[in-house]
């Protein structure tokens, strides 16, 4: 995964995503849930080269950092749970797509709880 067009695509895959150009700036791409609204992909041009923001646990956060020189903390993100892909090929596209799962599985709609009344006790 290198271009735009190639991580917009892979966002695209996941359920009710929607591609958002919030800022009046085409170089940046939001990829959000439809339901919350909430990003789980910054895709923008910097430095020439295609950056993704995505959210991560902090228990993961480091872990990328350390692991390739091309994962940074967030730019102009909370750099405690965000961080900035550099797609310049050398982090494995595998590894691209897993920090994207994870971001979206991090920011989407929680499922609403079911209240189950005890008609007995409600008697």
């Amino acid at each position: 995964m290198k271009t735009r067009e190639e991580a917009i695509a892979f966002c695209s895959k996941f359920e009710d995503v929607t591609e958002d150009y919030p800022f009046h700036d085409p170089n940046w791409t939001l990829m959000r849930h439809k339901k919350n609204s909430k990003t789980f992909a910054c895709i923008y041009r910097r430095q020439d080269h295609i950056w993704i923001n995505v959210k991560c646990s902090t228990e993961w956060r480091d872990f990328w950092r350390n692991a390739f020189q091309s994962v940074v903390p967030a730019y102009h993100m909370n750099k405690e749970h965000w961080n900035s892909i550099i797609l310049d090929g050398t982090v494995p596209e595998a590894d691209v797509k897993r920090m994207i799962q994870e971001s979206y599985d991090l920011t989407r709609p929680k499922e609403k709880k079911r209240v189950v009344r005890n008609q007995e006790k409600m008697g």
